[in-house]
């Protein structure tokens, strides 16, 4: 066995989707040289070669029965095509020119990725109905964005079927990396049940695989001015204005002071914060009173989403035929506050307060021993 041949074998045999079992020839034709002819133009690539040939079939039915979709899936080439990458169809054609093109997951991954992103967005706001705007963004990117699809990916144990070819950038188009390729295969197989199932079976899907991950969504909420925003926030619902009280302290005059605030509204404590000073008190007190506020959850059992009013039948939403669930909508949260924004900016303007906004925040920094 000469060199090209030991390099065939030796890369087959690393890569987990390639076995000599169902390859029709091996090594390849490609690899070989004929007696009294001088080398080929171009050097056989044995790792393109490898990365060009299809999984076996028991490989693709065991990844369909792992992550649950044994019985949705006609045939186990449906999982091939949500596996194959747009960019495969560049290294089949160098490697097999004489073979038509295979399928890929191009439209499936599109689809699904509309099909995540609207069942991310009604449960993010469904969940936190007083979220601000672009910390439901953040939230719904985390749930179900280019990441998390590749993470879940190789959890599910796609990477030795996935079929790519890493290209460059250019100026039309960027890059294509693993992790690109990787995040296509779940948005292709959330469109498989949602193709062979119905609208509700793939919200289901989702659930088990996305939503059922926990996220921080604290360290996604961010104030430039705590206590600013809380007075906008108070004044907004109608409640009385927030006064800071000293609740407890130890070490006032040592290097070391303890001091705990609290904020009250009326007779309601909004929320509470420590520091060596006064002033950081009072800072994380403003904002663990906002973090209340925004993180307020809706109970699990009253969460309520718009897509469960589609019948749970076979087909899609416009064919599927059945009854419909019935529908309560939970009532609107309101907005985050935008305060001494300049426009569309959302940047302060300074000296943009008012009498009011500078009185109640004298009021705030009121301590009550």
């Amino acid at each position: 066995m000469g060199y090209a041949q030991r390099k065939v074998a030796t890369t087959a045999s690393k890569l987990a989707h390639v076995s000599s079992s169902h390859l029709k020839a091996l090594p390849p034709r490609q690899s070989l040289l004929s007696a009294g002819r001088a080398a080929p133009p171009t050097v056989f690539d044995a790792e393109s070669w490898a990365a060009s040939q299809p999984p076996p079939q028991s490989t693709l039915a065991t990844f369909a029965h792992r992550v649950g979709l044994g019985k949705v899936v006609p045939s186990p080439e449906i999982i091939q095509q949500a596996c194959t990458h747009p960019s495969f169809v560049q290294l089949h054609n160098q490697q097999h020119p004489d073979q038509p093109l295979p399928a890929t997951n191009a439209s499936l991954a599109t689809l699904g990725n509309s099909l995540l992103g609207l069942f991310a967005t009604e449960f993010v706001n469904s969940s936190y109905p007083h979220l601000p705007t672009r910390v439901m963004k953040a939230a719904v990117s985390a749930h179900v964005g280019p990441t998390t699809c590749a993470n879940l990916a190789r959890e599910m144990g796609a990477m030795p079927i996935l079929r790519w070819h890493r290209s460059p950038g250019s100026s039309t188009q960027s890059a294509v990396l693993h992790s690109d390729a990787l995040a296509s295969v779940p948005r292709a197989l959330t469109a498989l049940v949602y193709q062979y199932r119905s609208l509700r079976s793939a919200r289901r899907f989702a659930e088990k695989f996305f939503f059922s991950r926990d996220i921080d969504l604290r360290g996604m909420m961010k104030f430039r001015d705590p206590k600013q925003t809380l007075l906008a926030t108070v004044a907004k619902f109608g409640r009385e204005r927030p006064v800071s009280r000293l609740l407890k302290e130890t070490g006032r005059f040592s290097n070391s002071p303890v001091f705990v605030v609290g904020i009250f509204s009326g007779a309601d404590k909004l929320g509470e914060g420590f520091g060596s000073s006064l002033k950081m008190a009072e800072y994380r007190a403003a904002e663990d009173s906002l973090l209340r506020l925004y993180l307020t959850r809706q109970p699990p059992h009253l969460v309520q989403l718009p897509t469960s009013t589609f019948p749970d039948a076979l087909g899609n939403v416009f064919e599927a035929k059945g009854p419909e669930s019935p529908y309560s909508p939970v009532s609107l949260g309101d907005s985050e506050v935008l305060y001494g924004s300049a426009g569309r900016t959302g940047v302060r303007t300074p000296g943009a307060r008012s009498r009011a906004a500078e009185a109640a925040e004298d009021d705030l920094e009121d301590y009550v021993l």
